[in-house]
């Protein structure tokens, strides 16, 4: 079987730790929980048939007092940049952590999530902003935790990238 890491980033509040939830027990909270460091949750897929055991890394969230340890990123087959569509600040922070982590482990496949997109109309994030980022060449999908909305699609496809690699 083959395994492979992915990690989760972003700031705080953006529903890292709601996507994996939804994406591994098929659920969603309302309550909001810090995570403190890292929480690792795994899950089986089956990708052009073929095993894979995903490690999720879900890393605290990174905000103007704590700064991601990029030794969470070590080993990382690939990871999600997640970006709450009603806080503008937090592109700015996944885009940042993009660089880091680029710095860091290199170029590794990862997909930017602007998640919550049940709460579209209250997005700071206009449609030219993401038009760019595909324009640009990043793989950008809108996910929601609470519905459940390209979540599933999400992790299919960061597992079929880490594979192709």
């Amino acid at each position: 079987m083959i395994k492979k890491k992915i990690c989760m980033l972003g700031a705080f509040s953006v529903g890292k730790t709601s996507l994996v939830q939804r994406f591994v027990k098929s659920m969603f909270s309302d309550k909001y929980l810090t995570t403190v460091g890292v929480k690792i949750d795994k899950k089986t897929i089956s990708v052009n048939g073929q095993e894979v055991n995903l490690l999720l890394w879900d890393i605290y969230g990174e905000d103007n007092f704590q700064k991601v340890q990029m030794s969470y990123i070590r080993g990382a087959s690939g990871y999600f940049l997640v970006v709450d569509g009603t806080r503008r600040s937090t592109l700015n922070t996944a885009l940042e952590l993009r660089e880091r982590v680029e710095e860091n482990i290199g170029n590794v496949p990862f997909i930017l999530l602007f998640n919550k997109s049940d709460l579209e109309d209250e997005w700071e994030i206009d449609d030219e902003i993401i038009d760019q980022l595909s324009e640009d060449g990043l793989t950008v999908l809108r996910t929601s935790a609470k519905t459940g909305t390209g979540v599933e699609d999400a992790f299919l496809l960061l597992a079929n990238k880490m594979l192709e690699g």
